[in-house]
């Protein structure tokens, strides 16, 4: 081992020593490393604001182009993807009809995840319920303007029940107690298919 290191320090020292030759023959060789005149530096300074200026040009062009395209407003307000999903698909100002559609496909989702309750997933049951109803408010309220006035007050009394049904719904969840949630799980079923049938 000592042979070893004893050739590698013999190799390094030859490297270092070497360089130094190579260095000062290069130096000695090159007439312009020697004679480096203001006109050089002032070549060099040129260049240097060349490149300075392409590349701010090039910049001031490709923010112009992103100017001129512009951003929808909501995207310039809140950047992200999840406030993103959040504004377009569960918050955007839907018209009546689109929110009639919205409730139609929340029913069939409720019917659905029996499934979810027989096999006790109460997490997933807990979340859906809650995506539901981060937008079943508005969309209610959306759609009341489809009805015609006589028919608006049996609207809202089923809408409150369906509200309160869910809550109680997503209460009895997170405890969770069984017999309570499919009890309040058919009651908020029977508030939405009510809904449903008023707004067909």
């Amino acid at each position: 081992m000592s042979s070893f290191t004893h050739a590698t320090t013999l190799f390094h020292s030859h490297m270092k020593s070497k360089q130094k030759t190579t260095s000062t023959t290069n130096n000695n060789n090159n007439p312009f490393l020697l004679n480096q005149t203001p006109f050089s530096a002032e070549l060099q300074s040129n260049t240097v604001t060349n490149r300075r200026n392409l590349m701010s040009t090039f910049l001031a062009t490709s923010v112009a182009v992103l100017a001129v395209q512009g951003t929808p407003l909501a995207l310039a307000q809140n950047w992200g993807t999840r406030s993103f999903l959040r504004e377009h698909f569960f918050e955007p100002g839907l018209s009546p009809e689109d929110a009639v559609a919205r409730i139609k496909q929340t029913a069939e989702g409720l019917h659905s995840i029996r499934d979810m309750l027989e096999t006790m997933s109460w997490r997933y049951v807990m979340f859906y319920i809650r995506l539901k109803q981060a937008y079943l408010d508005q969309d209610l309220k959306n759609a009341l303007s489809t009805l015609p006035e006589n028919r608006r007050k049996d609207y809202v009394k089923t809408a409150n029940e369906l509200v309160d049904n869910m809550a109680e719904f997503d209460r009895y969840v997170r405890s969770p107690k069984v017999y309570e949630s499919y009890l309040y799980y058919e009651k908020t079923l029977k508030s939405i298919d009510e809904l449903v049938a008023m707004l067909a």
